[in-house]
């Protein structure tokens, strides 16, 4: 009876060994699978980072010949982007603002 046991348990262990040896299998397949997207993601921003490039400077040398300066007007892009994020931090704290008040003043409640 003990040797029909130990067989049972032992069956047990190698069907769990094996299952847990495919899931090990699946995971490594997934990781190669990420391995290789993230690379061709990486290629395509690469690819794509260069056409950025390629096309800001085509479109400064336009800008240049029709005698409006690019710089300029990207330098004021870029204030202007900066001021949006900046009112959008500011609107962000003070939305937390008020949550942050209403837990003190209960907690002051609490106390009295």
């Amino acid at each position: 009876m003990g040797l029909g046991s130990t067989a049972k348990k032992i069956q047990g262990l190698s069907d769990r060994a094996e299952a847990m040896y495919k899931q090990v299998q699946q995971l490594q397949q997934r990781i190669i699978g990420l391995e290789e997207e993230m690379d061709d993601t990486h290629d395509t921003v690469k690819r794509l980072d260069h056409q950025l490039g390629e096309q800001r400077a085509l479109l400064l040398a336009i800008a240049d010949k029709q005698g409006i300066d690019g710089e300029e007007i990207l330098a004021e892009a870029a204030i202007d982007e900066a001021e949006l994020e900046d009112d959008s931090q500011a609107d962000d704290s003070a939305t937390e603002q008020p949550i942050e008040n209403a837990e003190t003043h209960s907690s002051e409640s609490a106390a009295e």
